[in-house]
């Protein structure tokens, strides 16, 4: 939009970025929202919906139990070791996709070890966040509540289905292979079933489900953008009911690690535009953090 007017890449790093993110430097913050506040048109959704109800976010922690504890335990431990090893033979800059595949297995077992592509994993069978996630289902939809349940791992979604359809649960399922989005839609909005499954990537964006009045995300992401605009699916006008998220996180896990990272951007973006819209994706994530830090997320919780 106006090139030249926040300088070179590099001089950007160097005098806003640095500064700003590293040493919370208020007067660089300050300078920078001056430079670009005349090129901001932001439409906040408090200022053209006053009347829309709250929306409430709870974290639910949960425990796993000794077997599942275990894998994570060998899991994190052997993925330490070869993150060191790559990054010093390769240099940070040169690592990422062993990073995030690394990240990626560890992730997967606190969703539920079957996701992880390892022999290790196939002798665990039982997942501490799908026990959670089920007794949450039961109750709230035997409270009358529907709930909209986002996930990142498509597969992830199909086990889940496994347990929800040997409960007798009604629910309706969209992925990118969704073929005829539409009435998938239309039978969660006209009240058909109680809950709707939903990849992260196929449903984050462009849906309105003002049936929803819960919202459940299965597995944090590094991006907080991502995740408000999943959740604004059915926070959005037209909804008369209160809304309720939901984050199931696994205690001493990565994904606490995640959601502190996710606080850290999200404080910085919303110094900057006010409105918390900006974000990061992994990829970017890495790019951003020094290799001590990208270490820290796998040290055990106790060592970090």
């Amino acid at each position: 939009l106006m090139p030249g007017l926040l300088g070179s890449r590099q001089h950007f790093g160097r005098y806003f970025r640095a500064p700003i993110e590293n040493q919370a430097d208020n007067e660089r913050q300050a300078r920078l929202n001056t430079m670009i506040r005349p090129f901001l048109l932001r439409r906040k959704k408090e200022d053209v919906a006053a009347d829309l109800p709250p929306k409430t976010e709870i974290i639910r922690e949960v425990v796993m139990d000794s077997d599942q504890a275990s894998l994570y335990e060998s899991i994190r431990a052997s993925m330490e070791v070869k993150v060191r090893k790559v990054i010093r033979q390769r240099g940070l800059a040169r690592s990422h996709i062993d990073m995030l595949d690394a990240l990626l297995k560890l992730r997967q077992t606190c969703c539920h070890p079957q996701l992880v592509k390892l022999p290790s994993a196939r002798k665990v069978n039982d997942s501490a966040k799908t026990d959670l996630l089920m007794t949450m289902l039961h109750e709230l939809i035997d409270e009358g509540k529907k709930v909209l349940l986002f996930s990142q791992f498509t597969e992830m979604l199909s086990l889940l289905e496994e347990e929800i359809t040997g409960q007798g649960i009604p629910y309706v399922k969209l992925t990118g292979r969704t073929r005829d989005r539409e009435s998938v839609i239309e039978a969660f909005q006209e009240g058909d079933v109680p809950l709707f499954l939903i990849s992260l990537k196929a449903g984050g964006t462009g849906l309105n489900l003002t049936a929803a009045d819960t919202v459940i995300h299965y597995d944090p992401w590094w991006n907080p953008a991502v995740e408000n605009q999943a959740s604004d699916r059915a926070h959005r006008i037209g909804q008369d009911k209160p809304v309720f998220v939901y984050k199931l996180i696994t205690s001493g896990t990565v994904e606490e690690k995640i959601m502190e990272l996710q606080k850290h951007k999200q404080q910085l973006s919303d110094r900057t535009l006010d409105d918390g819209k900006s974000g990061i994706d992994a990829v970017d994530a890495f790019g951003k953090m020094t290799s001590e830090e990208i270490l820290s997320l796998f040290l055990a919780d106790d060592a970090a």
